[in-house]
Formats: structure tokens, C-alpha cells, sequence
């Protein structure tokens, strides 16, 4: 989950008094990336007041054992959220390899990750054709994101003549989060010498027993690369991220869409958006605004 918990990180969390005091058994909090304000710190890179991001809890105050881990943000003339955006950028630029005058599907192109990738891939120049689960969405995709075209996955019966009719001469590069028969589809309709980036698979999260993939057999054939990634490799190159994507929205190249919800009690409803296809953009929750 791409949030945002605009909170505070103390010394000693409240949570933990009141769980000696009662000696109910402690609960782990859900943690996600978000940005967070310092009010104490031990830490000689941090101090009283810093705004850093990183993992942390699903709380308003948290105790980060591992300070190393956060990042300083030292620019904030752009909104706090917009720093936890590096999956997408690490998956195109680096991942990917794309070329100009390539064609992109993106599949979940209104999600955190898919409107950033498909403007990456409109400012090198590609053919960009996304798909969301709504006609709101594609309209988004668009008219506001800048996109070819785009199209309803659920209005579509046949997934792999749906993407021949937008790709009839083939994918190259093809941003992956959705999997299963979306996926299967893609395999058919890939180029020779083709990218497949793996981002994620949202449609098998929680199936009992995952989809199975059949036309793999398309990887040697058409010496495809398929490849995964996970953000925490990309964490080094931090600062490039900043440099080119900062400097993408003060020169509004870049549109950032958000579907904010304020405070912790809507951080369940915000969760279970991403799974039935009501957000749009990133999902952010704001726990505190100072």
C-alpha cells in the first residue's frame, strides 16, 4: 500500500504503556511507507522537527529502531506524499529499459505506480495504451494522464483481441500489476525481444489457490524479459529519483493524482479501495496534518 501517514515518531510510544498496563498481548501495527515528522531523536542525522520518510507504522506515533532506514526530505515546496513514489520510477528507468517510439501497456494504469509509468513513458516519447476497471478511470487515463488510449478491462470479454486492437504490431514493454488472465494475454501479444516489468499481481493476493500461467512458453519463443522488482533495491538511488521527478512536477510535466483520507480510523476503508478498484492515484492517509 502506497499511504502516507503524515505522523509523529517519539521516543517512547504511548501504545506501549497502556499494553503493560492492561497485559493485553502487543499487536504489531500494519506498516507502509510514509512520511513523518521527528519530535525527539538519539539519531545525529535526524533531530526535533526533521520530516523524513521510510517505513513506519500505521499509527500516529511510532519508535524507529532502525533510523538508518528513513530518508530526510529537505525539500518541501512539493506535497510530502509525493516522496513515496520511487517503485514506478525505479521500474521504468531502470527496470524497463525503454526506448523511445516503444508501445507500453500499463495494466491498473490509474493506480499509484501505472499514472506515473505511463507518464515516464509519454515524455520518452512511446505509444502508451493503459487499463483501469472503470470509464472514469480511463478517462482519467486520457484526458488528464496524457495516455493514447485506454480501456475498460471489464467491458472486455476477450483480452487478447482487445489487446491486439490496440497493439497490432506487438508489445514491447509491458509495466505488470495485475497477473492472472491479464497477464496470459500480454504473453500473446508481446514483441520479440519484449520487457515484461513485475511490479505486482494484485488479481491473486487472495485467491485460495493462485491462476496458473499458460503461455510462458512465449518467453524463450520471443526471448522476452520478465523481470521483478522490489523498491528496497532502488533505496541507494534515492536521490536520482528526487532529481528527476521533482524537477518533472515544478515543471508540471508530471501529474500526480491522490485519493486522500484523513485520520487513522479511515486507514481500513482506504486499504480495502485499493482491492475493490474505488481509488484513484495513490491511496494516502493523512494521521496528523502537523
Amino acid at each position: 500500500m502506497y499511504s502516507l501517514f503524515l505522523g509523529k515518531i517519539p521516543t517512547q510510544p504511548t501504545r506501549s504503556y497502556l499494553q503493560k498496563e492492561s497485559g493485553v498481548p502487543s499487536l504489531k501495527p500494519f506498516e507502509g511507507f510514509g512520511v513523518a515528522k521527528v519530535v525527539d531523536s538519539g539519531y545525529p542525522k535526524f533531530k526535533e522537527g526533521d520530516l523524513v520518510w521510510g517505513t513506519v507504522g500505521w499509527e500516529e506515533y511510532s519508535v524507529i529502531k532502525n533510523p538508518e532506514s528513513l530518508f530526510k526530505i529537505h525539500h518541501t515546496d512539493v506535497p510530502l506524499s509525493y516522496y513515496t513514489g520511487i517503485l514506478a520510477w525505479a521500474g521504468f528507468y531502470k527496470v524497463a529499459a525503454p526506448k523511445k517510439g516503444e508501445n507500453v501497456y500499463i495494466s491498473a494504469a490509474a493506480g499509484a505506480v501505472g499514472q506515473l509509468v505511463g507518464q515516464f513513458a509519454k515524455l520518452m516519447g512511446c505509444y502508451v495504451v493503459g487499463s483501469a476497471g472503470s470509464k472514469e478511470k480511463v478517462e482519467i487515463l486520457k484526458k488528464k494522464l496524457g495516455f493514447d488510449d485506454a480501456f475498460n478491462y471489464k467491458e472486455e470479454h476477450d483480452l487478447n483481441a482487445t489487446l491486439k486492437r490496440y497493439f497490432p504490431e506487438g508489445i514491447d514493454l509491458y509495466f505488470e500489476t495485475v497477473g492472472g488472465k491479464m497477464l496470459d494475454a500480454v504473453l500473446l501479444n508481446m514483441r520479440l525481444h519484449g520487457r515484461i516489468v513485475v511490479c505486482g499481481m494484485i488479481s491473486q493476493y487472495y485467491l485460495s489457490e493462485p491462476e496458473g500461467i499458460h503461455n510462458l512458453m512465449n518467453l524463450p519463443y520471443k526471448r522476452i524479459r520478465m523481470e521483478g522488482l522490489a523498491v528496497i533495491d532502488y533505496f541507494p538511488q534515492y536521490s536520482e529519483f528526487l532529481d528527476v521527478v521533482l524537477a518533472l512536477i515544478r515543471e508540471e510535466k508530471l501529474v500526480y493524482l491522490e485519493d486522500i483520507a484523513e485520520a487513522i480510523e479511515s486507514a481500513p476503508a482506504a486499504l480495502v479501495s485499493l482491492f475493490n478498484g474505488r481509488s484513484v492515484g495513490k491511496q494516502v492517509v493523512v494521521v496528523a496534518r502537523k
